[in-house]
């Protein structure tokens, strides 16, 4: 009896009626995600061409660490199948470090960390928008405003040099994910998101001189609650 009663709640709670977004509807979701850069880096070919020649191992790469931020999300549907989300998440720090310098004039090392605000605005479409799982994918831009940017050697024949990010980034984004239809307009969401964030490095020698083009491209992987309104 008590396993009866237990999945009859089961299956009223997913019971897709009444929860579907339609056409002016707006839905909040709030997400707990994890940022983790697909960073690609040219740190060593860039100084030895740019600063110095032979001064890092031209495999030097800067890596860039991954991260779980909170992130908040408002949609809305001009038709149940087509919907417009702003993602406001707040910033996301990331550790900046080197790897792969077998040269002692650099060398490996951390060099401290960037906080990055990356607001998103993504296309998106819906494909069964009146059953419980409600799969769809997006499409849009990305601008990221690089925070609290400065970086330094902190060790080596350079140690105390500044390093600083460029301030900014434009870039697209792609979107896949699931809403689960529950009751009274709430719903389950989980979804990946690729977003293309490129920005320049530069050391402060002879004035700030270029060392890197960095792509820290990461996979945002998300999963929260919903409300429509």
């Amino acid at each position: 009896m008590k396993k009866t009663l237990i999945a009859m709640m089961l299956a009223s709670a997913f019971t897709p009626t009444m929860a579907a977004a339609e056409a002016g509807d707006w839905v909040v979701r709030a997400r707990a995600v994890s940022v983790s850069p697909n960073e690609s880096s040219d740190l060593g070919k860039t100084v030895n061409r740019n600063v110095a020649p032979g001064a890092m191992s031209p495999g030097a790469e800067l890596a860039v660490d991954s991260n779980v931020i909170p992130e908040l999300d408002i949609s809305y549907y001009f038709t149940k199948h087509i919907a417009a989300e702003l993602i406001l998440a707040t910033g996301t720090r990331h550790d900046v470090s080197i790897k792969g310098d077998a040269n002692a004039v650099v060398g490996n090392q951390n060099l401290g960390s960037v906080d990055a605000l990356p607001p998103t605005l993504l296309l998106q479409w819906h494909f069964n928008p009146d059953q419980t799982f409600d799969p769809y994918v997006g499409a849009g831009i990305n601008y990221t405003r690089m925070l609290d940017r400065n970086l330094q050697l902190e060790s080596g024949a350079l140690a105390g040099t500044k390093i600083k990010v460029d301030s900014d980034s434009w870039g697209y984004a792609l979107q896949a994910g699931l809403d689960i239809n529950l009751k009274d307009g709430w719903l389950i969401n989980a979804d990946v998101k690729y977003i293309n964030i490129e920005t320049d490095v530069k050391l402060k020698v002879a004035g700030w001189t270029k060392i890197d083009e960095l792509d820290i491209n990461p996979w945002v992987f998300g999963i929260g609650i919903g409300k429509k309104f």
